[in-house]
């Protein structure tokens, strides 16, 4: 049995896991569900993920787990011999690595998802974008940021120079989206942000799933 990975083709939740799946080089088996047709909320659906949300995963020995940094998280110990090494192993470089994942969490994402889902998820629904919200979203985004500018002046990754982390991986899907929203703000914020943001969208896996997700047999 190949794990699968049970989403949406563009949702940025499940092309996060796909990255790290070929990042880590783990054949998946995807599953596709129709988000419009309401799919994610059939009962087969919400029996392995209660919140009806998308995705979850099937690893190969049956195990079910859902909420996307969870799971890449767990590919990347899992399969830590193989692929990109994504969480360091050391005390002070795991450290370093769960302050950046929480960096991304608490400062990038509320901000980055709810502008995205302002001009290009409210649209896709029949819904009307809120210029203003938005235009908050990222003037607070851009305050964050500011914080990035110096932790990457002074290091290539946001938990130092050597590896590069799920920390980095994590902004990428909603970052992408942040141009087609509106802002290019991840182009234009600063120096260190731009380079940065640059060198990890040019990553051969984000390239491989960047605009849908698909099955990976082999490497």
């Amino acid at each position: 049995m190949v794990l699968k990975l049970v989403g949406s083709a563009t949702s940025t939740c499940t092309r996060r896991v796909a990255l790290v799946l070929v990042e880590k080089k783990v054949p998946f088996e995807f599953v596709s569900i129709n988000l419009a047709k309401g799919e994610h909320k059939a009962p087969e659906f919400v029996s392995q993920q209660p919140f009806g949300q998308v995705p979850y995963m099937i690893d190969d020995d049956g195990f079910v787990l859902y909420e996307s940094r969870a799971i890449c998280r767990y590919i990347a110990e899992k399969y830590a011999g193989q692929g990109t090494q994504l969480i360091p192993t050391d005390p002070k470089g795991k450290a370093l690595f769960e302050q950046a994942a929480s960096i991304e969490f608490a400062n990038f994402d509320p901000f980055a998802s709810k502008a995205v889902f302002e001009n290009v998820f409210k649209p896709m629904r029949g819904m009307t974008p809120d210029k203003a919200a938005f235009d908050a979203l990222i003037t607070g985004l851009s305050a964050k940021l500011d914080a990035y500018e110096v932790i990457l002046g002074k290091q290539k990754y946001l938990a130092g120079d050597v590896l590069i982390t799920l920390a980095d991986l994590f902004h990428i899907p909603y970052g992408s989206m942040l141009k087609t929203a509106g802002s290019d703000i991840m182009s234009t914020k600063g120096p260190n942000v731009t380079r940065w943001f640059n060198d990890i969208t040019q990553r051969q896996a984000w390239l491989a799933v960047k605009d849908g997700c698909k099955s990976f047999s082999s490497y």
